[in-house]
């Protein structure tokens, strides 16, 4: 089975979406709680969003076909934590944003299945976008790698109050050039129907702070999006109006990685 699917561009831009996917093999379902089992953790619908822009500016694109709750891709392969001080979900998750178990009683993972989890999902979504990363740099020189996310608007467990709309992410500025993220900045700024901030909550995951390298001429930039602007938060449906506004303002800050 593959576990992750990779579409070639022809442009020095690859699109990560690594909380896209929804699978839970079955044998990891039946050890998960019923209100797990509906992946509410999921990063809704970002495929969807991006993908007319991914053909439109012919970037590359990788998504994986499992959940988060298997492994998250956006997290270190030893697990150690991204926000030490902070609660947070880690590699394989045995509690949901809200708090509450994802396990049956004594069903949580043990340092075999975790191991085995990132071997099997978590290993071949990384050598894959590094291959691709490498293939974009070797083709033009250099190469941004943006990393897709949306979240539920409020999120007690992981920040107070309500999330801004659009929230980017450059590990406070080392994972791309100060130039680019005064350009996305920019963008931001031009417009008035989102509010938005820059290196707050989410300052970048794993695969921002790992492969964003621009001296070496990788830029990688996070961006967390409100699940609330493009989609319904409860029913998690799509909201076809919502949605093309922010794909209006997602073209605009796409364009500038190709600059």
């Amino acid at each position: 089975m593959d576990t992750f699917t990779l579409t070639r561009g022809n442009v020095p831009l690859l699109i990560s979406l690594p909380h896209n996917g929804t699978l839970l093999p079955d044998d990891l379902a039946a050890r998960m709680q019923p209100s797990a089992r509906r992946v509410p953790d999921t990063d809704w619908h970002v495929a969807r969003l991006y993908e007319p822009l991914v053909q439109e500016l012919g970037a590359s694109v990788i998504k994986p076909v499992a959940s988060r709750y298997v492994v998250d891709l956006n997290r270190p392969a030893d697990g150690h934590a991204l926000y030490p001080g902070r609660r947070e979900t880690g590699l394989a998750p045995t509690i949901g944003f809200d708090g509450e178990p994802l396990y049956l009683d004594g069903q949580e993972p043990d340092v075999d299945d975790i191991r085995q989890r990132v071997e099997t999902w978590w290993r071949p979504y990384h050598e894959a976008l590094a291959g691709e990363l490498a293939r974009l740099k070797a083709l033009h020189g250099r190469v941004v790698l943006w990393d897709g996310h949306s979240i539920k608007s409020h999120v007690p467990m992981l920040f107070e109050g309500r999330l801004p709309d659009f929230n980017l992410g450059t590990a406070d500025g080392a994972s791309c050039s100060a130039d680019l993220q005064w350009q996305l900045t920019n963008v931001l700024e031009a417009q008035r129907r989102y509010d938005f901030v820059v290196n707050g909550r989410f300052k970048g995951g794993y695969i921002t702070r790992h492969y964003g390298q621009p001296a070496e001429g990788v830029q990688a930039v996070q961006l967390e999006l409100a699940q609330c602007q493009y989609m319904d938060e409860e029913s998690f449906a799509w909201d076809e109006a919502k949605a093309s506004a922010v794909q209006a303002t997602l073209r605009e800050l796409l364009r500038c990685c190709l600059v």
